[in-house]
């Protein structure tokens, strides 16, 4: 039997990156219905053609993850397609300028915590509401390791992440006795359309810099968050596990 046999899914952010990376593990591993919420519409479409087209069913949805009624509709569509949840998967984020604190404009502060705060909490409480109902589901967030040290020049970043990894494991204890598990990776440098838009030269220090030498593939996120979503972490829950190869060991 495959890692996620007949599991259904509802995944954030899987219009690029590790959400569609995610996606693609999930029907590789034998999920039987996907659910893709992004606030792009062609990246979005986009990864709904290539999961259906490893045989895998999936619908995209156009979600804001800042918006509680996109986040219930996308809770919603899964239940309805499929009649029940699961999984689910809140890995959309917001990447802000760096800088060091006293340079962060509050607009951007305030988006960066509007996305990788609140829209981690409004889709847990979306996607826990209807597990609550079913006895069962995980749930698996996207920190990062700027969640497990902090970091100079992007703070309101890490303040962030280090919010996620308390909502992840806050929840984790509140339902442990209701059959929910909530787990999050927390990832290092990932080659992702962020890390794509950085100059080449700063793109080969990034990489360099890395315990491995290299930056990850999204695939590796995935396959974490795979296996957090399975049967065979059922005694996990509660944690921020780093997938960075060793830097935050090192740090």
């Amino acid at each position: 039997m495959k890692l996620l046999q007949d599991k259904t899914a509802l995944i954030t952010g899987a219009g690029s990156g590790i959400g569609r990376a995610t996606a693609l593990a999930f029907a590789e591993a034998g999920a039987a219905g996907l659910v893709l919420a992004d606030r792009d519409p062609a990246g979005g479409k986009e990864t709904e053609e290539l999961v259906r087209a490893t045989g895998a069913e999936a619908r995209f949805v156009t979600c804001d993850v800042t918006s509680a009624d996109d986040l219930a509709a996308a809770v919603d569509a899964a239940v309805g397609a499929y009649g029940r949840l699961d999984c689910a998967v809140n890995n959309a984020g917001y990447s802000p300028r760096q800088g060091l604190p006293h340079e962060l404009e509050e607009d951007d502060f305030d988006r960066t915590l509007a996305v990788n705060v609140k829209g981690v909490w409004l889709g847990m409480r979306a996607q826990l509401r209807v597990m609550l109902e079913a006895g069962h589901g995980t749930i698996v967030n996207t920190a990062s390791r700027a969640g497990l040290r902090g970091a100079p020049t992007a703070a309101g970043y890490a303040a962030s992440k280090f919010g996620v990894i308390g909502l992840t494991q806050s929840a984790a204890l509140a339902y442990v006795r209701d059959g929910i598990r909530v787990n999050c990776i927390c990832p290092g440098a990932v080659d992702t359309n962020m890390v794509a838009g950085l100059p080449p030269s700063r793109k080969a220090s990034l990489a360099e810099s890395q315990p491995a030498g290299r930056l990850a593939e999204p695939s590796e996120m995935a396959a974490a968050i795979a296996w957090l979503s399975s049967d065979q972490s059922s005694y996990v829950s509660g944690v921020a596990l780093p997938v960075d190869h060793g830097w935050t060991a090192g740090s």
